[in-house]
């Protein structure tokens, strides 16, 4: 089964994308549905998909659930709950009772946006992550370089809970820096509750001005510190758009691993997001961790 990990969804009209006011972001502030995704992910081989948050909205969470009930093709949803609130624990039980709970396989907060580079380490943020686990759910790690250090006090703070870590929290491609950015990335790999997408790299690179040989050491890096086992293929599309078009990040994807043998490949590209996010029924056994 050949996944894509991580994508999103949204339409102007029933909700307001403020994020997309910028002139950088003109080529997406329009509406992106299934039916735009659905025939290019197939054309690329993708069988399922794991639609993600856009916005820090329950609202949203809820109609991508009910979206994943009707629409074959999305396995998963990795959605929003605010992880701050006391009501945590109720909030998640009553999104999974909801029109397409089952299809509820993890949480995500914008953390990214956050100007405390230590927000993930407030006792709040911790109550509501144990919460998270405690529903035998995910949680995606969207963060920057900078945040990398309390993301790294975090996971070892909860080592029953499975985190993601998105866009290999992204690196500065443009600028060809590593450090601080491998360093870190390779603290947090150590702990082995921890996996990455492989996603979001083309829009970190240089805009319209970007190669494969540009992308390949942060993608390298990734794949030796997690190993393919625990690294999954994730479109970031529409998000993608500016820098690529769906068919050339799966192709870019595609070349970034063709170092990989057959079966790492297929790690990378299903198996791993199958497992980690239990897609279509995966028990916990086939993720190698104990319900949480």
């Amino acid at each position: 089964m050949r996944v894509d990990a991580h994508h999103h969804l949204w339409e102007l009209g029933r909700r307001p994308q403020t994020w997309l006011d910028g002139p950088e972001s003109a080529a997406i502030r329009r509406d992106f549905t299934m039916a735009d995704l659905a025939p290019r992910a197939r054309a690329a081989g993708i069988e399922r998909t794991v639609l993600v948050q856009v916005l820090p909205d329950l609202a949203e969470t809820r109609e991508f659930l009910a979206l994943a009930d009707a629409e074959p093709l999305i396995a998963g949803v990795v959605g929003w709950a605010d992880l701050t609130g006391p009501g945590i624990a109720d909030t998640l039980a009553e999104l999974r009772q909801g029109p397409g709970g089952g299809r509820l396989v993890g949480v995500r907060h914008l953390v990214q946006g956050e100007a405390d580079p230590a927000w993930l380490a407030r006792p709040a943020v911790r109550r509501g992550l144990r919460a998270v686990g405690d529903a035998g759910l995910c949680y995606d790690l969207l963060v920057l370089p900078h945040q990398l250090p309390a993301a790294v006090e975090t996971v070892r703070a909860l080592p029953d809970q499975p985190f993601v870590l998105d866009h290999l929290a992204k690196p500065p491609i443009a600028r060809g820096e590593q450090e601080p950015w491998a360093g870190r990335l390779r603290e947090l790999a150590r702990e082995p509750h921890v996996f990455c997408k492989l996603s979001g790299l083309v829009a970190e690179a240089r805009r319209g001005d970007w190669t494969v040989a540009d992308l390949r050491p942060y993608a390298e890096t990734a794949l030796e510190a997690f190993g393919p086992d625990r690294v999954m293929f994730g479109s970031d599309w529409p998000v993608c758009l500016p820098a690529a078009s769906y068919e050339q990040v799966v192709e870019t994807a595609d070349r970034l691993t063709d170092g990989l043998g057959t079966h790492e490949r297929a790690q990378v590209f299903g198996a791993t997001a199958a497992r980690v996010y239990r897609l279509d029924g995966a028990t916990t056994s086939d993720t190698g961790r104990e319900p949480t």
